[in-house]
């Protein structure tokens, strides 16, 4: 029988349980229950890299799926933001602002080298320090 369970009926959990800490996602922890932090780690995941090249002019392309008024996309603009699920574009022209969302994502490119900052803080070699010298191929 578990803990907080009578006759096999689940009634919450007993009087001075243990309640598991929050834990931000993807944190690893101890076989005791301790969270264990890391420091100075980026990982390389796209909202990190759009991050660390904000204000640069990005082509994105994204599809929706059933839209019978058009299924691809094209937005150009100014990247001001991005976050674990949106990137927030500006068109230099109109000045309008586009929130698109990710899940919407098929790929970006850019007219100039990026910046991107490896794990653990070592700048990429490729381009010049910190940034990829990655081009759109063509």
């Amino acid at each position: 029988m578990f803990p907080g369970t009578t006759g096999g009926t689940f009634t919450g959990l007993s009087t001075g349980a243990a309640v598991p800490p929050s834990v931000p996602s993807g944190l690893p922890m101890t076989p005791g229950g301790a969270v264990v932090p890391i420091v100075g780690q980026e990982e390389s995941y796209v909202e990190n890299i759009l991050r660390m090249n904000l204000s640069k002019v990005a082509t994105i392309y994204m599809t929706f799926e059933n839209n019978c008024e058009w299924n691809a996309k094209v937005f150009k603009g100014v990247l001001e933001a991005a976050g674990r699920d949106h990137i927030i574009i500006r068109d230099p022209v109109s000045g309008k602002r586009y929130l698109l969302l990710t899940v919407n994502l098929d790929y970006i490119t850019f007219d100039e080298p990026l910046v991107y900052t490896l794990p653990f803080g070592t700048p990429g070699t490729p381009g010049g320090p910190g940034t990829t010298g990655l081009t759109r191929p063509d």
